[in-house]
């Protein structure tokens, strides 16, 4: 990570990493574990854009955008939420299951900003422990071309647990250039 600037202009709300260190997806691998060393690999990248900021900081907008690292986070929790529990397993979670969806689609990017830092990470920690589980369990009862309990809303098929772990890449990914740029948008960090 590189140095950070200490200078008052920065919104850094504790000087030491929340987020373990990032380490290479494996480079020898079977199917299953090249996926799940990518998504891991940009989880991280994801923490380390959020690492140590204030409320502020995680609800600074860079415009004309209205995303916010906070919504990335609590909007990449939701994705977990959705795509291991809710597709993979057909089971709901709070506190997607009773947000008022209607009222609000876009909830969980405008929700973060009343969150604190230490519920956004929590929200999302707890996400992805909840996939990790269902993912090991998913690989032991038998591998990536299993097919999920709940059908796409756009094709009305299954999909298997391949195709959800490489759309969870896909949106670590995507979502990973967003938090560069609002990173930097904050207090100029830049880089891995």
């Amino acid at each position: 990570m590189d140095d950070v600037d200490t200078t008052p202009a920065l919104r850094i709300a504790t000087p030491e990493r929340l987020t373990p260190e990032r380490t290479e997806p494996p480079h020898r691998a079977d199917e299953a574990g090249t996926l799940l060393g990518f998504l891991d690999y940009h989880r991280r990248t994801l923490l380390l854009k959020t690492d140590g900021l204030d409320a502020d900081a995680l609800r600074h907008r860079l415009p004309p955008t209205t995303m916010t690292l906070g919504g990335l986070l609590k909007h990449l929790a939701m994705v977990e939420d959705n795509w291991f529990t809710e597709v993979w397993l057909d089971e709901r979670v709070e506190p997607w299951a009773s947000a008022d969806w209607k009222a609000d689609r876009d909830w969980e990017w405008n929700s973060a900003a009343e969150d604190t830092p230490e519920e956004l990470r929590a929200l999302w920690d707890a996400a992805v422990a909840r996939s990790q589980q269902t993912l090991a369990a998913a690989l032991a009862a038998g591998g990536l071309d299993q097919e999920s309990r709940r059908r796409h809303y756009g094709t009305g098929e299954p999909v298997t647990l391949r195709w959800i772990l490489v759309h969870m890449i896909e949106e670590y990914a995507r979502h990973n250039g967003h938090a560069d740029l609002l990173r930097e948008a904050v207090d100029g960090a830049t880089g891995e």
